[in-house]
């Protein structure tokens, strides 16, 4: 079975990646690969300095993420022709991950996609685990996470899809608003019911 995980930021889907992982379920994480495919040496780096110039890449190669942010954040066409050139190379290296693991004979593969709803991605997986939260628990450990502002933190939260529109969209939730205890639980009866541990 192939088990997606979402929530949104400061939900606390992180914490219950890592439940996952010690319970031996192999995980394919989305941002991890969004890292991984602009690596130097990486035909999407390539392509990306192509497209906006080798002023964003720094000495060593690597990207350089803030100018790179500073010239797509204020030019949607601009964020346009970086998503072209991202999206293929992630949803390509993440498929290739899953079928690594099935092929190596793990019957159950977790991918991490904070923005599953979001991409539309939900036709990568079988079952979806949202990770939810409450806005006003969401909202205190988004803040004190990211030293954020009350205003910048409700900013970037209302950039996501609604909880709730997730939660819909979900074979199974985990709310994670109390202890660390209580969310393991939940995870673990899920899994359970699903015959997966």
């Amino acid at each position: 079975m192939i088990i997606g995980l979402t929530g949104s930021i400061a939900s606390g889907k992180s914490t219950v990646a890592k439940m996952m992982t010690a319970l031996g379920l192999p995980i394919v994480d989305a941002d991890k690969v969004a890292r991984d495919v602009v690596e130097p040496g990486t035909a999407t780096l390539a392509l990306i300095a192509e497209s906006f110039g080798q002023a964003i890449l720094q000495e060593d190669g690597t990207l350089n993420r803030t100018k790179l942010g500073d010239i797509i954040f204020h030019e949607p066409a601009q964020r346009k022709v970086l998503n072209d050139i991202m999206h293929p190379a992630i949803r390509k290296e993440m498929l290739r991950q899953r079928d690594a693991y099935l092929e190596a004979g793990s019957k159950h593969v977790v991918m991490d996609i904070p923005l599953l709803f979001e991409s539309q991605l939900q036709h990568f997986v079988d079952r979806i685990i949202v990770v939810s939260v409450s806005e006003e628990v969401q909202l205190q450990r988004l803040m004190e996470r990211n030293q954020l502002s009350q205003e910048d933190a409700l900013a970037r939260m209302h950039a996501q899809l609604p909880m709730s529109v997730k939660e819909k969209g979900a074979h199974a939730v985990i709310y994670n608003n109390d202890s660390i205890e209580h969310t393991e639980g939940q995870l673990k009866k899920i899994l359970t019911h699903w015959d997966v541990i």
